[in-house]
């Protein structure tokens, strides 16, 4: 099984690679700079530089040809102001459920944000980017040949992972380790039956594969 990660050098990414290596499948990561390769090879990953700032759809589904899985794990970042929350945010998320539409790649995984909402009023730059966000989520949605699944975090930490999770429609707000985010992701993408839920995650008392296997009706 191949799977492509967008914001391959990202902290929940770097994480999920090294546990989708460690299960044995084919793991590449999307980045921006050349230097970044090593953190990927470190991981698991094969290292795919790539700007989705700047690339184009035909490009980026030149390198999700054949995969089995897309995982969008790109942002912005939280020391980048508004412009790049819709470039990046918005714009890659956008462009790469694209670009997944014509590889025909089905399954399809976005790493979102508790609140996000295409409607969300302000202009703060945290506003700027759960509206951005939620616009992204929305246009994943809508794409039918997307078997697609938005998790959506909670307060992000890099505590130990405890595996105990709350995986739900709603959780209401919460802090959720990394580690933790990672697990969740590597179990949904084995979770076909997840395809059409937008869920939110925080720490909980459920262990990962329960929590999962739960919202999948199993």
């Amino acid at each position: 099984m191949r799977i492509v990660i967008a914001g391959g050098h990202g902290q929940i990414a770097l994480r999920l690679e090294r546990l989708l290596s460690a299960r044995g499948f084919e793991v590449a990561g999307i980045i921006r700079r050349a230097e970044q390769g090593d953190d990927l090879r470190d991981a698991g990953a094969e290292p795919v530089l790539l700007d989705l700032e700047s690339a184009t759809v035909e490009q980026v589904a030149a390198h999700l040809q054949g995969a089995d899985a897309a995982v969008f794990a790109a942002g912005a970042g939280p020391g980048s102001g508004a412009a790049r929350k819709d470039t990046v945010d918005k714009g890659a998320a956008v462009l790469f459920a694209d670009a997944a539409v014509r590889a025909g790649v089905r399954r399809f995984l976005v790493v979102s944000s508790m609140g996000a909402d295409p409607n969300h009023q302000g202009d703060e730059v945290f506003d700027v980017y759960l509206r951005a966000k939620g616009e992204a989520d929305a246009h994943v949605t809508r794409q039918d040949a997307l078997d697609w699944t938005i998790l959506r975090p909670g307060a992000l930490t890099d505590d130990a992972g405890t595996g105990l999770v709350r995986l739900e429609a709603h959780t209401g707000r919460g802090p959720i380790p990394r580690d933790d985010v990672a697990a969740v992701l590597a179990e949904l993408l084995d979770t076909p039956a997840t395809a059409g839920l937008t869920l939110e995650l925080i720490s909980g008392s459920t262990p990962v594969s329960v929590a999962v296997k739960s919202v999948a009706g199993n």
